[in-house]
């Protein structure tokens, strides 16, 4: 196992998220690791802020369910856990809940601390 997969075992991934994910990278850590650095700059975490910045619950939908994605192949269940909360809140409405900045800046304080796991 990769020391970038025991890295987010300590991050707080689940082994089982984890374990799964490898399995669709085909099992080899280095395709895995290749795609974890192109999931880190993935335009969709500025492209959130962004959107909650403006309160436009499509774009806001979007980015978050598009995140959602992405972070659920990964399986980096932290990050998932918030864009989540986000995807849940707008799925069905046409304003922007309160508090969704909260669940942004915690995936961004994630995404900082996954950047540096890897740079």
């Amino acid at each position: 196992m990769s020391a970038l997969i025991e890295k987010l075992k300590e991050f707080g991934c689940s082994e089982e998220d984890l374990s799964r994910a490898v399995e669709r990278f085909l099992n080899n850590d280095a395709f895995y690791e290749r795609c974890f650095t192109k999931y880190l700059a993935d335009a969709s975490f500025k492209s959130l802020g962004e959107a909650l910045k403006t309160n436009n619950v499509a774009d806001i939908f979007n980015h978050a369910h598009t995140l959602k994605g992405v972070t659920a192949n990964m399986g980096i269940t932290p990050v998932y856990d918030e864009v989540c909360i986000i995807v849940e809140a707008v799925r069905d409405s046409s304003i922007v809940p309160e508090g969704l900045d909260v669940h942004y800046q915690n995936i961004m304080g994630y995404h900082e601390k996954l950047q540096k796991m890897v740079g």
